[in-house]
C-alpha cells in the first residue's frame, strides 16, 4: 500500500473517533502515522537472502554462537499494538557462521510484520535454520505486550516467553541447557 493510500485511511480513523483531521496537533498526523506504519512493517519488502546478504562464512567453529538481548519492536496481529522485548537465538554450526549483524538484522525482518510472537520465534529459528545449514537452532524471546498492558486485562508487569527448538537444540537436553544456561548470564 502507498503512502497516500495509508494517510487517507489515517484520516478516515481520525474522523471515526470523532476527532477534526485538520485541527492543528492532527494536521501531519495521516501522513506521519503512514509513514510510522510503512516503516514498522518494512518486513513485508524484505527477503531473506537479501537481508543474509552471503554473510555465510566457512568456519571450522562447531561450538554454539549465541546472540542474545537483540531488541525486538512488533505489531501484533490481533490488534496491531505493539509488542517489544528481547530476543536470544543460538545455533550450532556445520562449517558456516553467520554474519553476527545478520542475526540481529534476521529478527528485525521477521519482527516487522503483523504477527504473533510464537510465529515470530518460529520464523527466525527457521531461517537461522535455513541459512546456516545449523545442526540446531535455539530461538528464545521474551516481551511485553501492549494488548495486555494498554487495554483488556491491563496486566503492566506481565510478559511472555517463547521458544523454538531446532534440530540438537530439540533432541540433546544437554545442547538445549548450555543455550539456556549462555543466555541467563
Amino acid at each position: 500500500m502507498k503512502t497516500d493510500d495509508l494517510e487517507k485511511h489515517y484520516r478516515e480513523i481520525l474522523l471515526g473517533i470523532g476527532e477534526d483531521p485538520n485541527r492543528n496537533g492532527l494536521a501531519a498526523t495521516p501522513e506521519r502515522a503512514a509513514r510510522a506504519m510503512e516503516f514498522l512493517t518494512q518486513g513485508y519488502a524484505e527477503k531473506l537472502g537479501e537481508v543474509v546478504n552471503n554473510a555465510v562464512f566457512e568456519s571450522t567453529n562447531d561450538q554454539m554462537v549465541v546472540v542474545q538481548d537483540i531488541e525486538v519492536y512488533s505489531l501484533c496481529e490481533h490488534h496491531m499494538l505493539p509488542f517489544l522485548g528481547r530476543c536470544h537465538v543460538g545455533y550450532l554450526p556445520t562449517n558456516k557462521v553467520l554474519g553476527l549483524s545478520k542475526i540481529a538484522r534476521i529478527v528485525d525482518m521477521y519482527a516487522r510484520r503483523l504477527q504473533i510472537q510464537e510465529g515470530l520465534t518460529q520464523q527466525i529459528a527457521e531461517a537461522v535454520m535455513q541459512v546456516t545449514g545449523a545442526r540446531g537452532v535455539g530461538v528464545l524471546m521474551d516481551c511485553k505486550h501492549m494488548c495486555m498492558m494498554m487495554r483488556g486485562v491491563e496486566k503492566q508487569n506481565s510478559s511472555m516467553k517463547t521458544s523454538v527448538m531446532l534440530g540438537n537444540f530439540r533432541s540433546d537436553e544437554a545442547t538445549r541447557a548450555e543455550f539456556l544456561s549462555l543466555i541467563a548470564i
